[in-house]
């Protein structure tokens, strides 16, 4: 038995918490004064079903940062609920999973997963940190989105913003034609309660996911944003031990996402020759506008 599986999740999960970066946190606040995403590469998907179906994987960024995320309008982003897909079962498996009529035993990246011959053939959804990203399906009038069409490539690193702090997960599954809507935002059950404890869950009551939606999901193009066999701890075998193995990899990849400001053009890294020369707070440090 592992030590951590004594100690309550939300404790462990606690500890793998990370502040929000300062850019990230620009980054969020600016998208939450916005009207909306202004290059949507794909729209009409659904948080929840009370809601139009006005969510968008927003394009905004995808040139100058190398990253899509979840937008809806008038500074909405998306909510989060649980995704109980994979490997079933194990020491972390407390239960809360076994209300879903909807888990299916493998997620999209199995064969991936299966290719690294590190000793698991697919992921775990209560110890492995992913993210459902993307939307297939067949019906008539579907609305999909593939992310490897702009460069996202499976077993990726996301980001994913939520309750004041972030964490990192892998792009680990899509959502597909169930049910009647094209939903997004969802999260393997181990970062939903990350994120939100053990409140959140596969079960169909009125407090078993987070339906406000202010989570920020950030998806990153290229191989460099693949943390491949060698590059996380993938037979961790708890959420905490996998999760911190994503780290190095995550904040290297958000350093790509630049802060915003109120004055365009003198935000961080511009050019500057003083400190008049920039936005807010920033300084002027050998030649560029910075926070320190």
């Amino acid at each position: 038995m592992h030590p951590e599986s004594l100690i309550p999740f939300f404790l462990l999960s606690s500890v793998s918490a990370l502040q929000i970066p300062e850019n990230v946190k620009s980054f969020y606040n600016n998208l939450r004064t916005s009207t909306q995403c202004t290059s949507p590469l794909a729209t009409g998907f659904y948080n929840n079903r009370f809601e139009a179906g006005v969510t968008s994987y927003c394009g905004d960024h995808l040139s100058d940062y190398g990253i899509v995320y979840l937008q809806g309008p008038n500074g909405n982003l998306s909510d989060m609920d649980v995704d109980c897909d994979g490997v079933q079962g194990g020491p972390q498996d407390d239960g809360r999973c076994h209300e879903s009529n909807t888990t299916l035993s493998t997620t999209a990246i199995r064969d991936i997963i299966r290719s690294y011959s590190v000793g698991i053939d697919d992921l775990n959804p209560h110890e492995h940190s992913f993210v459902v990203f993307g939307n297939s399906g067949t019906k008539a009038g579907w609305k999909t989105f593939d992310p490897r069409q702009y460069g996202i490539q499976k077993a990726s690193l996301m980001a994913v913003v939520c309750g004041d702090q972030m964490f990192y997960g892998i792009w680990g599954d899509s959502n597909v034609d169930q049910g009647d809507l094209p939903r997004v935002g969802e999260v393997s059950i181990s970062l939903a309660t990350a994120c939100y404890g053990t409140g959140m869950s596969a079960g169909s009551g009125s407090n078993t996911s987070h339906g406000d939606p202010d989570v920020l999901y950030i998806a990153f193009t290229g191989s460099d944003a693949v943390p491949g066999a060698k590059g996380a701890n993938w037979t961790a075998g708890n959420f905490v031990d996998f999760h911190a193995s994503l780290v190095g990899l995550g904040d290297k990849l958000v350093q790509r996402i630049k802060a915003t400001c109120s004055w365009t053009g003198h935000c961080e890294g511009t050019t500057c020759s003083t400190s008049q020369d920039c936005s807010d707070d920033l300084i002027c440090t050998a030649g560029k506008c910075s926070q320190t």
